[in-house]
């Protein structure tokens, strides 16, 4: 299975329009949607391409394929645009495996982990800085930061797992970095 990754996408229908464009590109079977998908928050200035409505039909469109979890600017008005489930913090995957837990970044952070092990996989989004590292405890961390309001020096983006490989891309489509997944 090969999984799209990608958070705060805030509402914005032209980042939301390039991200499906990349998914269908890179020929990913879900969508894993860390959080904060339709509002931008009262911390964030208005994205590019803003447009809550047309992102959320947009995103309907692929909602067989949608695996999400809720974020801190995600509320039960956003559920009812929307036609997959958004309301639980956490969503959890296994891949042949690895066990991957999925979390916006306000409940669970990779400051704040829930119980893991080695060759475990945290996604998280919420700082919209794109990080991927591993633990000296095993675990891999991967943030694909926000594809329409990146903070600090990181790069506008999503990320891509699949098989044990997690790579970063920013929204040219280039790939910045890869990890794989270290198992016990």
């Amino acid at each position: 299975m090969k999984y799209f990754v990608c958070s705060d996408i805030h509402g914005s229908f032209s980042a939301a329009r390039r991200l499906v464009d990349y998914c269908t590109a890179l020929a990913c079977n879900k969508i894993i949607l860390l959080g904060d998908i339709l509002y931008h928050g009262p911390r964030n200035p208005l994205p590019e391409g803003y447009n809550p409505k047309e992102t959320a039909s947009l995103l309907n469109t692929c909602k067989q394929n949608i695996i999400a979890c809720r974020g801190n600017c995600d509320s039960e008005v956003d559920q009812m645009m929307l036609e997959f489930p958004i309301m639980c913090d956490t969503a959890f995957i296994c891949d042949n495996g690895v066990r991957i837990l999925c979390s916006h970044g306000h409940v669970f952070s990779p400051e704040k982990l829930p119980p893991m092990g080695s060759g475990d996989v945290f996604f998280s989004g919420h700082t919209h800085i794109q990080q991927l590292v591993c633990t000296p405890d095993g675990i891999t961390l991967c943030n694909p930061g926000s594809p329409v309001l990146p903070k600090g020096k990181s790069a506008a983006g999503f990320a891509v797992y699949e098989s044990g490989r997690i790579c970063l891309y920013n929204m040219d489509g280039i790939q910045l970095e890869e990890i794989r997944i270290q198992t016990v």
